[in-house]
Order: structure tokens, then C-alpha cells, then sequence
């Protein structure tokens, strides 16, 4: 049996008061090394404006937030380390400039949701009520970028982003991967005192079969956004509206049921827009655009430069060409950068063959968000 001096020797566990104390400590030296960390900042931002270097700089971005990624050896999860490291360079870079985003509003739509989680929350966001009027607000100089959906897991392209594609003088800087998560939401949370249900199109087509099997009953309206449907179903007990979990807070409503897309999987892509090429990043992505003669034999031809030099092609689409009807414009995402020599090459040999063609952008490769 131990002696009472070896009891009193033996460690005792620390206490919440002890804890805390060392929580403190530690608190105060994080505020520290932040407010050096902003003053490093600060000076480079200087020396951007000397040079008219652009603020923000998403190859630099990328890295940092995927080294504190690689280096962090836990229990804070990988998804974690990104949120508290956008909003550390989201706070920092606003030292440098103030950052204007405009974005397809409004508030608490899904990209409100994609601009906030890639910029943070020191950004002056502004909403616009169409994808063509952030493309102006980006080419006017109103906002520095401009972030539009492009593309849907399950419903497709945006037509509207493709066509404003080809005029812009503005060329692609990132992307954005989210994963869509809709939910059911209404004033009471009555699933029963539901009679009509608000979203917008391309949500209600993703809740198609749960909406079916649910509310086979209720009539179902397609409005410009899902926040303008959950301000509807905050107007009236009897209306529902499929937005983001979110938009039930702004808006006073509450959650009937989560997750109801019929795919799990549904994720969807936006492109952030701005007046200044990305930098390599290391593992980045190309956006053209071309046109090619209408006759037998000649796409394949086009595509098969990417092939000879080893370059991954992610998607290809087809857009009317609007002054020549019955012949098309070709989107296609490529693995690398512009300025990569397998790809520089193959896009001069593309451009000797092609009636036209559009670099829309080289940009660090967007990675999916942890459902």
C-alpha cells in the first residue's frame, strides 16, 4: 500500500481551471504570431502596389491551405484547417485591398455559400440578381471578381455562364467544387399545412423523386433562387420552400426534412471570374473555347492535338455558334496550365487549325468539399 509521501508525490491531473489557464497562454500567443503574420502582409502588400501585383493570388492561396493540410497532424480535421485558414487569409488579405466579390444573389443561395467558403468573411460581397450582371459588375471594375455556376452533377451546364463565356474580357482564376445539400424548410415546420413549394428549377428537378413519393399533392413553382423561395415560404404557413440549411436561419424557418436531393453525390461547380490570369499552381486546369471547320473529320483532328501530347481532357460540350446556324463552339476543360510546354504546344498547334480560339483560363483545379 502507498505511503501517504508517495500519494503526495504521485501526478495529479490537471484541472479545468489549469486547463484553462494554459488555454489562455496559448490564446495570447496565436494573437501574437497573427498580428506578425499581418504586419509580413502588410509590407508585402506594398510592395504588390509598387509592382500593380494583383491582391489576390489563388496559386498562393492553394498552397498555403494545402500545406497546413499536409502538416496538420490532427484531432482538427482536414476541413477544419481549411475554414480557419481562409478566414486567417481572408482577414489579412483585406489589409493589403479590401476585396470585392460580386456573386449571384441573394443572400444564402448556394453561391453566397461557394463565395464565402473560398474567400472568407472579410470580403466585400455583392449580390447580383443575374449571372449576366456579375460579369458586369467584374468587367465594369464595380467588384475585383465575380463568382457564376457553371455546372451541376446532375441537372448539367448553366447555358447562360457558356454563352456570357465567349464575349467576356475576363478570364477564369478558380473553381469552385460544393456539394449541394438541400433542404425542406417552412414557417412551422407543419409538413402536413403544406400545399405549395417554392425553389428553384434546377432544385426541384434534384428533389424530383422525393417530392413525388412526399408531397405528391403540393403544386410546385420555380422562382429566380432558392432564397427568394424561402422569403415565399416565410410569407405564408401553408407554403414550403427547398433551400440550404442556412437559409432557414436567415429567413426564420424552420427544417421538415435535410438532404432530400434525390443524389447523394450532387455537388455543384462555379467558376470565379477576374481581369487577371492565375499563376501556376501545380495542378490546375484550362477552360478553351474553339470553333473548327464544319466539315468531316475535323474535331477529331483537333482533339486528337491534346491527346498526342499527353493531355488529359475533363469535359468537352457544344454551344451554338450564333452566327452560323447548325455549326458550334466547343468548351473543353484540360488537364494543366497554359503556360505548361505540353500544353502551350498543343494549343499553338490548335490554334493553326481552328476557324477561333479562346484561352477562358488556367486555374488551380478545384477539390471537392468533404460531404
Amino acid at each position: 500500500m502507498p505511503t501517504r509521501s508517495a500519494r503526495k508525490n504521485a501526478v495529479e491531473p490537471p484541472s479545468i481551471e489549469t486547463l484553462r489557464a494554459r488555454i489562455d497562454e496559448i490564446n495570447l500567443k496565436l494573437l501574437s504570431l497573427l498580428s506578425l503574420r499581418a504586419n509580413l502582409v502588410t509590407e508585402i502588400g506594398h510592395l504588390k502596389g509598387a509592382s500593380a501585383e494583383a491582391v489576390y493570388q489563388p496559386a498562393r492561396e492553394r498552397d498555403v491551405l494545402e500545406k497546413m493540410v499536409a502538416e496538420n497532424a490532427g484531432p482538427l480535421g482536414a476541413d477544419a484547417i481549411r475554414t480557419i485558414f481562409t478566414e486567417i487569409i481572408s482577414a489579412c488579405r483585406a489589409l493589403e485591398h479590401p476585396l470585392r466579390v460580386a456573386y449571384l444573389g441573394p443572400e444564402h443561395t448556394y453561391t453566397h455559400e461557394a463565395a464565402r467558403g473560398r474567400f472568407g468573411a472579410n470580403v466585400e460581397y455583392s449580390p447580383q440578381s443575374s449571372i449576366a450582371g456579375v460579369f458586369q459588375a467584374s468587367e465594369s471594375g464595380r467588384s475585383d471578381l465575380g463568382v457564376v455556376p457553371v455546372e451541376n452533377s446532375t441537372e448539367g451546364s448553366v447555358p447562360l455562364t457558356l454563352d456570357l463565356l465567349i464575349d467576356t474580357p475576363l478570364v477564369i482564376v478558380g473553381e469552385i467544387l460544393l456539394p449541394v445539400r438541400h433542404a425542406l424548410l417552412s414557417l412551422t415546420g407543419d409538413a402536413g399545412a403544406i400545399r405549395r413549394i417554392f425553389s428553384h428549377q434546377q432544385s426541384l428537378a434534384q428533389c424530383r423523386g422525393y417530392l413525388s413519393a412526399n408531397f405528391p399533392h403540393c403544386d410546385l413553382e420555380a422562382v429566380a433562387s432558392n432564397a427568394f423561395a424561402a422569403q415565399r415560404a416565410a410569407e405564408d404557413p401553408s407554403t414550403a420552400a427547398i433551400a440550404s440549411v442556412a437559409a432557414a436561419e436567415a429567413y426564420g424557418l424552420k427544417i421538415i426534412a435535410e438532404n432530400i436531393q434525390d443524389l447523394a453525390a450532387n455537388a455543384t461547380r462555379f467558376l470565379v471570374m477576374g481581369k487577371r490570369p492565375a499563376e501556376r499552381s501545380g495542378a490546375d486546369k484550362t477552360t478553351v473555347l474553339f470553333a473548327v471547320a464544319h466539315r468531316a473529320g475535323t474535331l477529331y483532328e483537333a482533339l486528337g492535338l491534346f491527346a498526342r501530347n499527353g493531355i488529359n481532357i475533363s469535359k468537352i460540350e457544344s454551344r451554338p455558334l450564333r452566327s452560323r446556324p447548325w455549326e458550334y463552339l466547343f468548351f473543353v476543360d484540360l488537364g494543366g496550365h497554359r503556360d505548361d510546354p505540353k500544353l502551350k504546344r498543343a494549343l499553338q498547334a490548335l490554334g493553326r487549325k481552328a476557324l477561333f480560339l479562346k484561352v477562358l483560363g488556367s486555374y488551380p483545379e478545384g477539390k471537392p468539399a468533404a460531404v
